[in-house]
């Protein structure tokens, strides 16, 4: 957060002034405007100290403050929102129907949201003999999910894992 000077510890002899209700005063010596503030019972803030002359304001240094604190949250809170979040669900080769049907519904709400779904399938086993039980499993998900969602790379094979990523759908 950017740091303002206050009241006394504004150095310049003149500024430009700025009263509490936006309104423009004029140059004015620097004694005279922390008089008006005083006078008014606020502080005398440098909002552009870069100006010839500063600019300095009339107003509450703790609301202002406050205000821009809530800013930069916000801000950062928009940050968040807009990043792309992977979510990762784990899947064996047997899987009953229902249980996969249960899988697909929370892959689909992922990808709704507008997430990433990672999806890895294990292999324990005997299973680990029959690969293309994975990738009828993978086929199987991917034509689910086809309206919503796209195969980022076909699926690769990590020792007991299959892994593939859907990617949600440019809408």
């Amino acid at each position: 957060m950017q740091e303002y000077r206050v009241n006394e510890n504004i150095t310049a002899r003149e500024v430009r002034l700025i009263d509490e209700n936006g309104n423009q005063i004029g140059i004015v010596p620097i004694e005279e405007a922390l008089e008006v503030a005083n006078r008014k019972g606020l502080d005398l803030v440098e909002v552009a100290p870069q100006a010839n002359p500063p600019v300095c304001k009339i107003l509450n240094y703790s609301k202002f403050k406050y205000e821009i604190q809530k800013k930069e949250k916000e801000a950062k809170k928009k940050q968040k929102e807009s990043a792309i979040n992977v979510k990762d669900i784990n899947l064996k080769v047997m899987i009953d129907n229902h249980d996969l049907a249960i899988k697909i519904r929370q892959m689909r709400e992922f990808l709704e949201d507008g997430d990433k779904v990672r999806v890895r399938i294990r292999f324990r086993g005997r299973e680990n003999i029959y690969p293309e039980l994975g990738n009828k499993l993978v086929d199987k998900i991917v034509n689910e999910l086809a309206d919503i969602g796209v195969l980022e790379k076909p699926p690769v094979r990590e020792n007991t894992f299959l892994t593939f990523t859907l990617l949600p759908k440019k809408k």
